[in-house]
């Protein structure tokens, strides 16, 4: 998530977060300023061994009393243990056990069977359950269970067991797993919860999304052998383009086509398919990389589990992680599970880059759904093996640490959590066909087990140097919530980009008309040297933002001065309360025309320097036609029109502001100067300005130079409240100016991609407006 602001001192201190004792979930703190602006990570302990017949009858098959059972395979030296307690029909398949193989963690297929293997370090015990289809429904199978023998099923801290019987696919599993009760140790086992396995691959739990009449459902792990490889396709390629190149449109899978005027049936809306329908739009607008926020599977519904203030909320951003190998299943169309969201995806990534639009994820490895020691939600890793997954304070009882903000912290850099990061990169990349990855609170996988900063973080150098991430455009939201801000330090082996968030507030600030800031707005659209220009990095490291899904839309950014939160029902204490916005003269929605004018001259000023600025500029969803969430800006429990696209609307202002948006991305790729893969020199640009430490000043003019072809570009930027009268440079020899954008005048004067033939040597700029002039033969 996101942060507004320079504050660099975390919102509470870790030890306050740890022992806070409050019974209502917390929001999504901000890692420098204000909340963190994302869905809560907690809720109630999901106990379903404590009402385990809710799940159907129980058979529990313990190996040490088993032996009678055990005979000789095939294969020599292979004990093979046969489930006892139950009486298989004629139709049923018995099961047959024997000890597996440590690797690979998951489920996998063996020469007889499927393998089984776990992580746990400090277990006692180890039982697979499985759900099996032909014993039942999905919903009332009985679950059979299998107790591991730590001589035979346990490689190291590796459980194992091969399982022949199974059928391909169609089949549900978890642990359940026990060990030392020492809550002072840092253990949190439970042998009454059934487990998700980190490395499952697809997660089976609700069929359709937000559906809070839908009974509670117990997730399980499931596979799929079954299914032929996914079709690429013959003449398909990948992208591949130049990080230079990218303009990135920020945008949830689920609010793009969820609400009714997407004009797709209910089966599609918020689906990775009703994307694909909607690929049309993003090629008119110019963009050529969208980055999706969260795809991995996420409990939308976490907020209802018990009465709290906010339970008549959705978590429709997902920034809450159940597993990091599994897609959205409830992404998928029709309600049709995990292995069609597993091909829906591919679908979708497909598509994309059969337009030429590359696919970023935002993924959250920083911490996961399991909140905190106070309000835990048990799925996966705490009952697993907690002390190995989440930093703790060892000195204080020993609480999770939470340097996320959500409750815990993934404890990214031991051995075993890299590795298990490591290979969920890997997996999006090759099962799924990824293009590069937003790390989220991107700082947290800089910190040691204890919480301390490193200087060469293991898992982050190892992301830069990984042979199948190397094709792959990775960048860090390079803060946490425990004040460890890097922007412009990230630690980055020349690989790393980075959310300029420097970028977004000293922008916000030069056009809104805050004084002294001409300087470093100039350092901004220039590349930020100042942050990005240390050994080999480039310009492009730098993404530049405006707008995120945090905060405010870009038309919130122009029409309140303050947050309207009241619909989260925190009273207005969520959200972060220093946005750099300005309202142009009226708080929210008004008819006043002058100050709407006005607001739509600041959009498309914001615009023209987010696409002319040297750097990766990101844009978000909604902002080509000025979506408002009417003040909120911490919207990520909305599953409504405050954060879904709305189509009709784009319609309605086609010919205007989106006009304006999609020919300034547009004007932007078709002159490379305005994205170079050098910092520019002194010879690239030219500073009409003779007076820098002039406070008051907040009138920019600068001309960027063309050397090929001579095609100089003049900007002028006016944040002041009254007329400039610019005097104009001469134009390169045998050339002349062409006006292609005045924000201040009406579509469609307020660009003309061929330009206008400027006469004279000075222009009149309006107040709170832009020109760009191009030097044409």
């Amino acid at each position: 998530m996101d942060s507004i602001g320079t504050n660099r001192t975390p919102l509470r201190s870790v030890a306050a977060s740890a022992t806070r004792s409050s019974a209502l979930p917390r929001p999504h703190r901000h890692p420098a300023l204000g909340n963190r602006l994302a869905a809560t990570k907690l809720g109630i302990a999901a106990r379903c061994g404590g009402a385990r017949g809710y799940f159907g009858k129980v058979q529990r098959f313990d190996a040490a009393r088993s032996a009678a059972a055990r005979a000789q395979s095939g294969k020599a030296g292979r004990s093979v243990i046969r489930e006892m307690g139950h009486t298989s029909s004629d139709s049923e398949m018995p099961l047959n056990y024997s000890s597996g193989k440590a690797f690979p963690l998951g489920v996998s297929q063996a020469d007889a069977g499927l393998n089984f293997a776990i992580f746990s370090q400090n277990a006692s015990s180890v039982t697979l359950c499985l759900k099996l289809p032909e014993r039942g429904t999905q919903d009332d199978a009985e679950i059979v269970e299998f107790a591991l023998d730590r001589q035979k099923n346990k490689t190291g801290d590796i459980w194992h067991v091969s399982v022949e019987g199974l059928p391909a696919s169609g089949v549900l599993y978890g642990y359940r797993i026990n060990g030392p009760q020492g809550w002072q140790q840092g253990h949190r086992f439970d042998d009454s919860v059934i487990l998700l396995d980190p490395y499952a691959k697809l997660v089976s739990g609700r069929k359709y999304f937000g559906v809070d009449k839908e009974e509670p459902s117990q997730l399980f792990g499931t596979y799929d052998f079954d299914s032929s490889p996914f079709d690429w396709g013959d003449d398909y390629r990948l992208p591949n383009l130049p990080e230079s190149d990218l303009v990135i449109y920020e945008m949830n899978v689920r609010a793009f086509t969820a609400d009714e005027s997407s004009g797709l049936g209910p089966a599609v809306r918020g689906s990775y398919l009703g994307l694909i329908d909607k690929i049309p739009h993003l090629l008119e607008l110019g963009v050529n990389a969208v980055e999706l926020l969260p795809v991995f599977e996420f409990d939308e519904l976490e907020f209802k589990r018990f009465p709290n203030p906010r339970d008549h909320m959705v978590n429709t951003w997902g920034y809450s992680t159940i597993n990091f190998f599994a897609p959205m299943s409830r992404y998928a169309s029709a309600g049709g599970g995990p292995v069609v969201a597993s091909k829906e995806l591919k679908q979708m990534v497909k598509a994309l880059h059969n337009a030429g639009i590359e696919v970023i994820l935002d993924v959250v490895y920083n911490h996961t759904n399991e909140a905190d020691d106070a309000n835990p939600y048990m799925t996966s890793f705490r009952g697993i093996d907690n002390k190995v997954y989440y930093m703790l304070d060892l000195n204080n009882d020993p609480q999770l640490l939470n340097f996320s903000g959500c409750g815990n912290t993934l404890n990214c850099n031991h051995p075993v959590v890299k590795e298990l990061v490591l290979d969920s990169l890997r997996h999006w990349v090759k099962e799924y066909h990824i293009d590069g990855f937003r790390f989220d609170l991107a700082s947290v996988l800089c910190r040691g087990p204890d919480g301390s900063p490193l200087d060469a973080p293991p898992l982050i150098k190892e992301i830069a140097k990984d042979s199948v991430l190397s094709r792959c455009k990775i960048i860090a939201e390079p803060w946490d919530c425990g004040g460890l801000y890097l922007v412009g330090r990230f630690p980055n082996w020349d690989r790393w980009a980075e959310w300029n968030g420097q970028y977004r507030d000293d922008i916000r600030r030069f056009i809104k008309g805050d004084p002294g800031l001409k300087g470093v707005f100039a350092t901004r659209v220039s590349g930020s040297a100042d942050l990005y220009q240390v050994n080999n990095r480039k310009p492009y490291h730098s993404v530049n933002f405006i707008i995120a899904h945090d905060g405010f839309t870009l038309c919130d950014l122009v029409s309140y001065n303050s947050k309207h939160n009241d619909a989260n029902g925190e009273c207005g204490r969520d959200g972060c309360n220093d946005n750099y916005s300005w309202n142009c003269g009226v708080e929210g929605e008004t008819n006043d025309l002058i100050v709407r004018r006005l607001r739509s001259r600041q959009m498309k000023n914001f615009h023209v320097a987010l696409m002319i600025s040297q750097g990766t500029p990101m844009m978000l969803m909604g902002d080509e036609y000025g979506h408002t969430r009417y003040g909120n800006n911490n919207s990520y429990g909305h599953d409504t029109h405050i954060n879904n696209f709305q189509w009709g609307q784009l319609e309605e202002r086609k010919d205007g502001h989106f006009r304006f948006f999609s020919e300034m991305i547009k004007f932007r790729h078709n002159h490379p100067m305005l994205r170079r893969d050098r910092f520019l020199s002194k010879n690239d640009v030219t500073w009409h300005e003779d007076c820098w430490e002039n406070q008051e000043s907040k009138f920019l003019a600068f001309t960027i130079h063309d050397h090929n072809s001579g095609g100089d570009i003049y900007l002028a930027f006016n944040a002041h409240e009254y007329f400039v009268d610019a005097v104009i440079p001469p134009p390169p020899q045998h050339k002349s100016w062409s006006r292609v954008v005045d924000t201040n005048l009406e579509s469609p004067n307020d660009i003309v991609p061929e330009g206008v033939p400027l006469t004279g040597s000075g222009y009149r700029i309006a107040p709170y407006s832009c020109i760009l002039l191009k030097a044409k033969p």
